[in-house]
């Protein structure tokens, strides 16, 4: 067996996942799907201890690849870490060749904070760019683990980030040639050492010689641009929609004011605990904390004006020298121990959940479908970047729907259903947290969810189901013509509580009180939904979702039973349902959710968070 036959497949799936398919636990995975990944990353560890290395570990998946890290045997010091990336085999050889162009581009940099290019092979067939590995963890955890950065440490990132893009013109002037942009600076992208505070950037698979400096002129020798690109088309690639700037959105000609705006992006999801730059308008980089002259130069950096955006990043370049001498008195630590605007319940002890987000009722945040804003985008690209719900949201709407999807990166299980009325926003919530160390971060995740619903001035209902995918139900069939039968023994999972949550009411949420949701595609058949409207009498919280694929139907879950005395037609229920999955025969999605009716929160309209920011000095060095 070779990596090839391991990472077969078949042809491409036209139904899109409620998750994002390269970040899907391995629990979403069919049996057969799930099998083949292992093998392959055996084989791909296989490989490297073959090649002299131990303690490998991965480290990192994506859309293209997958990343390990590992040492030289015999090394015990472990001083010299490397970091081994490998193109998926079963891409097309032009996107597989995109590592060898990875690696040339990394071999071109030669700067502080960025890790050195060591080696580019191919391995019977297999493409293996090998690099330093940088200390530490990446930003994103750094946000997981403490929600909102301090302010202090948000101005040493951004130092230390404002080198780095000096430092890359500085490097293109000293050798007369275009500049290197990285075109994909994200939190993930850029790894901190929480000791020393520094960071490295990392991964540089978007990166591309721009084709304009800073001031829109044509950059380096007339020769090599002439050779290098067609002047009438970008040479960039897309980097994460999630913060990358809307010239590089939209395609135009490449220029390291590109990797302004995703150093931009960064340090605002830094400072404002998210996952995405969306949430400007609202959670604005005012309202956070910061000292005034940097919150307004991260402001004005996310401006919709192009003019002010490049006036900020000269201005970011040239003075976060100066600015990174402000002293925060009490070290700045920021608003980390915000209380929650909703409930948040703590699980008496931790546990592994590998949690999942699901939302419904999205299609009222849409507006107006747009044009397709990038032309001939890679459709592995597309697959990677262009989350299918965003599509025609305005920003709040989209900071919204990734900030309650930025919660299932917790430990969590629950669920949330929304309601925004002529007179604000109502708020029914069941969010059970597994480890209480994150309490302070988890809680200002929620609160951000708060805030950026409360600026949505629509009328509309939005549910979201929190579930572990470990619990996830998986029946196979072999060909789409074929039933789904369940095996001997399986059961739907739900956990018993003698009594509900303390504080809460009486009334429970419906599964159906909403009536169809016109986002979802999977028309149950009768005899299904009939059970569904049995548990629904039957005092619980929690959802069940049913997710029916070519060759595989999933049951995803999250069920709580509140009342012990009805376990026995609770469970009969569950087990029916099983018994009638056979007739299911669409393609889709439908999921049904169940909320104690705890006390629900309203929240008025609130356009913009008001201002805030830090009392500041300068030290003076």
């Amino acid at each position: 067996m070779n990596l090839q036959e391991v990472a077969g497949s078949g042809g491409r799936r036209g139904l899109q996942h409620f998750y994002i398919n390269e970040e899907q636990s391995i629990y979403l995975l069919s049996q057969r799907d799930a099998r083949k990944l292992k093998q392959w990353l055996a084989l791909c560890e296989e490989q490297l201890r073959l090649l002299g290395y131990e303690a490998i570990e991965i480290i990192g998946k994506g859309a293209y690849g997958f990343v390990f890290a590992g040492r030289e045997r015999g090394d015990r010091t472990g001083e010299r870490q490397y970091v081994f990336k490998f193109a998926r085999i079963t891409l097309p050889r032009h996107v597989q060749d995109r590592l060898e162009e990875e690696a040339y581009m990394l071999s071109q940099v030669a700067l502080p904070h960025i890790p050195a290019y060591l080696e580019f092979q191919r391995v019977r067939g297999q493409s293996i760019l090998m690099m330093e590995r940088a200390r530490g963890i990446n930003l994103q955890e750094l946000i997981l683990k403490r929600g909102r950065v301090e302010p202090r440490l948000v101005l040493k990132i951004a130092t230390q980030l404002a080198d780095i893009l000096r430092s890359l013109r500085e490097q293109a002037r000293r050798r007369d040639r275009p500049p290197i942009i990285h075109g994909d600076i994200k939190p993930s992208n850029v790894v901190f050492d929480e000791q020393r505070e520094e960071v490295a950037l990392i991964d540089w698979g978007a990166a591309v010689f721009a084709q304009q400096d800073a001031n829109r002129q044509f950059a380096g020798s007339v020769g090599l641009v002439a050779l290098s690109s067609d002047l009438q088309q970008t040479n960039a690639k897309l980097g994460d929609i999630y913060f990358i700037g809307e010239e590089q959105l939209r395609g135009g000609l490449s220029s390291p004011r590109f990797d302004e705006q995703g150093v931009a992006g960064t340090l605002y999801a830094l400072a404002s605990g998210q996952s995405s730059r969306f949430g400007s308008a609202v959670i604005t980089p005012t309202s956070l904390g910061l000292p005034v002259e940097f919150a307004r130069t991260l402001a004005n950096l996310l401006s919709p004006d192009p003019a002010l955006r490049d006036r900020a990043g000269d201005y970011f370049l040239d003075n976060m020298r100066y600015m990174k001498r402000i002293v925060i008195p009490g070290g700045g630590t920021g608003p980390r121990e915000e209380p929650p605007l909703v409930p948040v319940w703590q699980a008496p002890r931790a546990r592994d959940i590998d949690s999942v987000v699901y939302s419904s009722r999205k299609s009222f945040l849409r507006q107006e479908m747009p044009e397709k804003l990038v032309a001939d985008v890679d459709p592995t690209e597309l697959d990677r970047y262009y989350k299918n719900y965003l599509e025609g949201m305005g920003d709040t709407e989209k900071a919204f729907v990734i900030a309650v999807s930025h919660l299932g990166h917790y430990p969590v299980v629950g669920g949330l259903a929304i309601h925004w009325s002529e007179r604000g926003m109502h708020i029914d919530s069941n969010l059970n947290l597994y480890d209480a160390e994150l309490y302070p971060a988890f809680t200002s995740a929620v609160n951000n969810v708060v805030h950026l619903g409360r600026a949505i001035s629509k009328t509309g209902v939005f549910k979201s189901c929190m579930f572990d995918a470990r619990n996830t139900l998986h029946i196979e069939r072999a060909a789409r013509d074929e039933p789904f039968r369940v095996t001997p023994g399986m059961h739907i999972p739900y956990e018993v509580s003698e009594l509900p949550p303390e504080g809460t009411g009486s009334k429970l949420h419906s599964y159906f009180e909403d009536g169809d949701d016109p986002d979802e595609m999977l028309e149950l058949p009768r005899p299904i939904l009939d059970q569904l409207a049995v548990l629904n009498t039957i005092s619980h919280t929690g959802c069940i979702i049913f997710e029916s694929l070519e060759f595989d139907l999933k049951i995803h879950n999250y069920l709580q039973l509140l009342d012990p005395a009805e376990e026995s037609r609770f469970r009969a229920s569950l087990d029916a349902i099983l018994e009638q999955l056979h007739l299911i025969s669409d393609l889709g999605v439908s999921g049904f959710m169940k909320l104690l009716d705890t006390d629900t929160k309203f929240f008025p309209f609130l356009a913009r968070q008001p201002d805030c920011f830090a009392t500041t000095g300068r030290n003076g060095r």
